[in-house]
């Protein structure tokens, strides 16, 4: 089985709903499992993170970028830069504002410099929007329309499930896209034996 950590913070609840939609879809491909990490607990151990194939990350954004206790497991991890143990580990990132802009790719760039500054191998976002096939915006796939990660918007005074159906459905298909590239990768690199 390959493993999959989902490492997020969550204030009010919208990040932490979202990461058990990506975790929903991770573990909806076979051989593949997930688990929830919360990034202050993470924070105590980072060394937790190098027994997982791959890494997910999520964090609202907050002023244009990760929140402030993301940032610190973020800088947690620095004997794992020193050490690179977490070189090759396949690694994506979600996040959420109440704007639908609300400068998101800031905080996914933040990610992705930080995985690559680690040696990982990031993993973008293919699901094309939705709406331009004539599905409602709220419920396309994709409708923010963006393709460095998953980016979802929940009004800042809602409750932790209140998403557009098409962000629910695009976490889930973010999800098993980042499973089922763990896993074409990993058949990659170990082709069957000829006999």
């Amino acid at each position: 089985m390959k493993r999959v950590a989902i490492v997020y913070h969550s204030a009010h609840g919208h990040t932490e709903h979202l990461a058990g939609q990506v975790l929903a879809g991770v573990v909806s491909v076979p051989g593949v499992e997930g688990i929830l990490l919360q990034a202050l607990n993470t924070t105590a151990a980072p060394n937790e993170l190098v027994g997982y194939d791959g890494i997910i990350l999520g964090s609202p954004t907050y002023l244009g970028g990760v929140s402030a206790p993301f940032k610190a497991l973020m800088d947690a991890t620095g004997q794992l830069w020193r050490t690179q143990s977490l070189r090759g580990k396949l690694a994506a990132g979600f996040t959420v504002s109440s704007l639908p802009a609300g400068d998101k790719q800031s905080t996914l760039m933040s990610m992705f410099v930080f995985c690559m500054q680690h040696g990982m191998l990031w993993v973008g976002n293919p699901i094309l929007p939705e709406q331009h096939d004539g599905v409602p915006y709220d419920e396309a796939a994709n409708r923010l329309g963006s393709w460095s990660g998953l980016m979802a918007q929940a009004e800042k005074s809602s409750t932790g499930d209140a998403f557009a159906p098409g962000d629910i459905k695009t976490a889930r298909m973010f999800g098993k896209n980042f499973a089922a590239t763990l896993m074409r990768l990993d058949a990659a690199q170990c082709p069957a034996e000829v006999g």
